[in-house]
């Protein structure tokens, strides 16, 4: 093994937070760590390995971490990732608002003295950023009254992934109209540094609101609406019709809805959407969790992967709501109790489930990483969603993940 192999061994097996210091020290080691020998080193060897992520809300001026992991194999931070977000712009600002988070790259919107409204997209563990040009086909006065109006919506941030790193982003605009059955989309590519606008079909585009947050993945954005029986998709890459949205009806419309027992949400884990509910049958109650496998609507389009029971946090007098899957391991739920104000992390397949609380000192949960708390009763009080004939569907909390790799931010070849 010469000297080469040698410091790659040693290298690959370190954490990425000190890879990157070390990236930074030699013109030599930082050629190793770009290549995709190293990367695919790196990746491989850590493709089960647990990685830091935040249970967090988007909220103007500022993103709410409210559980932070840190401490995971991958990247071995000492703090949580929200905590790591640090944004500075050349000029002073009035409004500083991140609008979204995904695979790692985070869209913000930022407002200076002078009314001026800036975009950014920003990779901000290694505090990147670049400022999206406005479209020129809108003018400013055109943008403000846009950004007034209740079926305008500038917080949709698409990726596309190769080998684990982010290589393309899209930022992408909607205005929804009050009749007809069309969607107007602007969307920024990194690619070619430029907008185009696409108009496309959503049958049921009229319940589709500003206030009303995506979750992206895989070049797809899904929102959750104003209607009770179903979610949008719409992939901005290509890979489905161009011209039309996808209407996704979740896998329990027509169930007895004295039977579902919270209103309906989606969330991510282990690169799919999920969707979750409990159900009360005969006196029993079980929480069922599919996994979205066709955009092709029908019963087809879902397929059930857990149905079961969670009697034994019943019996102990515990009574909760589902906050979000983990990420990376569909077989981790996250469930909040408020009357004990605490966070159970429950194994579905195990069914071992384990408390952490709030005033707690941080602890170790189950996928070995350190769980901190940020002021989550405040909020989790705020988001118990009983399931109520007609009542609005919300995307309650969601995930920001960091990467498997050290990946730049894309940014436009220079014309």
């Amino acid at each position: 093994m010469d000297i080469q192999e040698m410091v790659l061994e040693v290298l690959v097996r370190l954490p990425l937070k000190s890879i990157a210091r070390f990236r930074a020290t030699s013109k030599t080691w930082r050629s190793l760590i770009d290549s995709d020998y190293f990367r695919d080193n790196f990746i491989s060897r850590n493709s089960s390995s647990s990685i830091s992520w935040s249970i967090i809300q988007l909220q103007p001026h500022k993103l709410i971490e409210i559980i932070g992991h840190h401490g995971c194999k991958t990247w071995g931070l000492t703090r949580s990732p929200g905590s790591l977000v640090s944004f500075f712009v050349e000029t002073t600002i009035r409004k500083l608002q991140v609008l979204a988070c995904t695979d790692g790259l985070v869209l913000l919107y930022v407002e200076a003295t002078d009314g001026t409204p800036m975009y950014y997209v920003g990779n901000p563990m290694f505090q990147e950023w670049f400022r999206i040009p406005l479209p020129h086909f809108f003018s400013l006065q055109n943008l403000q009254r846009l950004q007034n109006h209740k079926r305008f919506s500038d917080s949709g941030l698409v990726t596309k992934m190769q080998n684990g790193i982010v290589v393309s982003y899209k930022v992408v605009w909607l205005l929804t109209h009050d009749v007809g059955a069309k969607v107007d989309f602007a969307i920024y590519s990194s690619d070619t540094g430029k907008w185009e606008g696409r108009t496309v079909t959503c049958l049921r585009s009229r319940f589709w609101l500003s206030d009303d947050k995506s979750i992206a993945l895989n070049g797809i954005l899904h929102w959750i609406h104003d209607c009770t029986r179903s979610f949008i998709a719409y992939d901005f890459y290509g890979g489905h019709d161009d011209d039309q949205c996808s209407i996704i009806t979740f896998p329990d419309t027509g169930v007895d809805k004295a039977l579902l027992w919270f209103r309906r949400t989606i969330t991510t884990s282990e690169g799919s959407i999920v969707y979750f509910n409990e159900f009360c049958e005969n006196g029993n109650r079980t929480l069922r969790v599919w996994r979205l496998v066709t955009y092709i609507n029908g019963p087809e389009a879902w397929q059930l992967f857990w149905d079961v029971s969670l009697v034994s946090l019943i019996e102990l007098g515990i009574y909760y709501f589902p906050v979000v899957m983990h990420p990376l391991n569909s077989e981790i739920i996250y469930l909040w109790s408020r009357s004990k104000k605490m966070l159970i992390l429950y194994n579905l397949r195990t069914h071992v489930y384990c408390f952490h609380e709030e005033t707690a000192d941080d602890s170790k949960c189950m996928d070995g990483c350190i769980l901190s708390y940020n002021r989550c009763s405040e909020y989790m009080k705020n988001y118990y969603f009983p399931a109520v004939t007609f009542s609005r569907n919300h995307l309650i909390f969601s995930q920001y993940v960091l990467p498997r790799w050290l990946q730049r931010l894309p940014r436009p070849q220079p014309t």
